[in-house]
């Protein structure tokens, strides 16, 4: 588990995902679709996207541990929760809407990028939201594409959005080499 924290800050911690956060996870994605993303998508385009009649937990469950996600508490409270697979796509990043501001999503950026750079891989990849776009750009992320996913007969917008790991790591690099 690794832990953040500051002197005006809340306390970050983030652990991998158990069954246990199931239900908090869960109730993270709903809110943070329903509240967040509702300034940038139609109620149409919120209901077919969160679709809460048609997530069952086991379901949830099996989808998280599937994805290697990882769950963000702010004073051990379920806060966020990101993943990344081994060809380091990010599926899932949400953050509760009363933690935003606080850090969580970049923490859960900064521990998913570790475990790819971990893992060796080239770079990460995610199909991110309008919402949150400004937010993977300002992490290195760059828009491939614009697309039009259609969830339950309703037509979404979202970015595929790349970071090339290893031109990030060369730049950090290059900066503390002492000639």
């Amino acid at each position: 588990m690794s832990v953040k924290t500051s002197i005006n800050r809340p306390i970050i911690a983030i652990h991998p995902y158990s069954l246990n956060d199931a239900a908090d996870t869960l109730s993270i994605f709903h809110a943070a679709v329903t509240e967040t993303a509702a300034d940038d998508y139609s109620p149409e385009q919120i209901q077919a996207w969160a679709r809460p009649e048609d997530r069952e937990l086991s379901t949830w469950h099996a989808a998280m541990q599937r994805r290697n996600s990882y769950v963000a508490t702010v004073n051990k409270e379920p806060a966020g929760f990101s993943d990344v697979d081994p060809q380091g796509y990010i599926d899932m990043m949400f953050v509760a809407p009363r933690f935003l501001r606080l850090g969580v999503a970049r923490h859960l950026l900064t521990h998913v990028e570790a475990q790819a750079r971990a893992g060796l891989l080239a770079e990460l990849s995610a199909n991110v939201s309008i919402t949150a776009r400004p937010f993977f750009e300002r992490f290195g992320f760059v828009v491939q594409a614009e697309q039009h996913p259609v969830l339950g007969g309703v037509r979404l917008t979202n970015y595929a959005m790349k970071k090339n790991l290893f031109a990030n790591q060369t730049e950090l690099e290059s900066e503390f080499c002492l000639v």
